[in-house]
Order: C-alpha cells, then sequence, then structure tokens
C-alpha cells in the first residue's frame, strides 16, 4: 500500500495536465491586416480596443494606400486558440501607430514569439516591429499580406529588402484565411521551439 496520500487507484488513467499558454505578438505597420489575422484564427470571439479614425488622427495615423480604413488600434486585439490537448494559444495584435508604442513593452511581457506582418506596397512601416522583436531578442516570423491592386514582391525580394536574417522564416498569408494565418503560426512556433532546444544543449 503506497503511503502517498496522492497515490490515485489501480487502473485509474493519471490526471491530464493544464494546456500549457503560449503568448504570441502580431505586429507591423497600420492597415497591414493584424486585426484581421487574429479574428481569422481565434476561436471565441476577438476583443479587438479598435475606435474610429477621426480628424484628431489627421497627419498622425497616416493611412497612406489603406485610406478606406475607418477605425484604428487604439491598444490591442487580443484572440486564443486551442493548438491541441497540451498548448493554447493566445494572440496579442499591437497597435500600428507610434503613438502607441509606450504600450510594446508591457505587450510583449511573457511573449514567445512574435508575426511581423507585411504590406509590400510599404515596406518601411514594418521596421519598427523588426527593430522591436530584434531588439529584445524575440523569435518571429514575417508573414507578407498582399493586397489585391497593390504592388506585390516575391518572399525572396522581400527577405532581401527588410534584410533579416537567413534563419527567420518569409512566408506567404492571406490574413483573412484561417488556414493560411495558421500555416504562419504554426512556422512561428516551430521556430520558437527549435531555438529553445538549441539553447537546451548550450
Amino acid at each position: 500500500m503506497s503511503l502517498h496520500s496522492d497515490a490515485r487507484p489501480m487502473g485509474q488513467p493519471p490526471a491530464k495536465r493544464p494546456p500549457i499558454p503560449v503568448k504570441i505578438l502580431i505586429s507591423g505597420g497600420f492597415g497591414v491586416g493584424k486585426t484581421t489575422t487574429v479574428g481569422a484564427l481565434s476561436e471565441i470571439d476577438p476583443l479587438s480596443t479598435e475606435a474610429p479614425m477621426t480628424s484628431a488622427s489627421v497627419g498622425i495615423d497616416d493611412a497612406g494606400v489603406a485610406s478606406q480604413k475607418t477605425t484604428t488600434t487604439v491598444a490591442m486585439d487580443f484572440g486564443r486558440v486551442t493548438i491541441d490537448e497540451s498548448i493554447i494559444l493566445y494572440m496579442f495584435g499591437t497597435p500600428g501607430q507610434d503613438r502607441f508604442g509606450f504600450m510594446w513593452n508591457d505587450l510583449a511581457d511573457g511573449a514567445l514569439g512574435g508575426v511581423v506582418l507585411v504590406d509590400p506596397s510599404r515596406l518601411e512601416d514594418c521596421f519598427v516591429a523588426l527593430d522591436y522583436f530584434e531588439s529584445i531578442k524575440l523569435p518571429y516570423v514575417v508573414a507578407v499580406n498582399s493586397f489585391a491592386g497593390r504592388p506585390t514582391m516575391t518572399l525572396d525580394q522581400v527577405r532581401h529588402a527588410v534584410n533579416v536574417d537567413p534563419d527567420v522564416p518569409v512566408v506567404a498569408v492571406d490574413a483573412r484565411d484561417r488556414e493560411q494565418v495558421k500555416a504562419v503560426v504554426l512556422t512561428l512556433l516551430r521556430r520558437i521551439l527549435a531555438r529553445a532546444k538549441a539553447r537546451s544543449q548550450r
């Protein structure tokens, strides 16, 4: 007879471990598709702190080719998806405007990786996110979200233009397509696991 008070009766299956929470960031420039990306994959109604754009945004939030956009994320987007019984993924979309940059450190706290969304017609908009992830050494993938009627680039051209390390995945995505977004997230998770494994072997 076991002396341990927590011993389970013979034949009873072990208790299931709670799933591991994994936090990632979805980032990129203004109007690049962060809110759409979170919404495409989330299994819950995503929490979106979008507000109507007003005249106060003129000269601050440059819509550029995204001039039809009528709302702007003022804090974050949040969504959740169950990967399997062992992992639940929490997605936090960062605000796309520089004036909300003070929130990035709080959003990044506890994050294991990130997705940087890129619009090929506005490559310069992604550099803030790329520089930030590099500065905090957060593993990330670059996801090229092309828009109909706008200039396009090959993935190799994007890689060269944004000058990321060779080991950083650069992939294509339609932010509206759940399966494509899922593929991007799985690519990121593999990168996170590979980096964790490499560190454990040092």
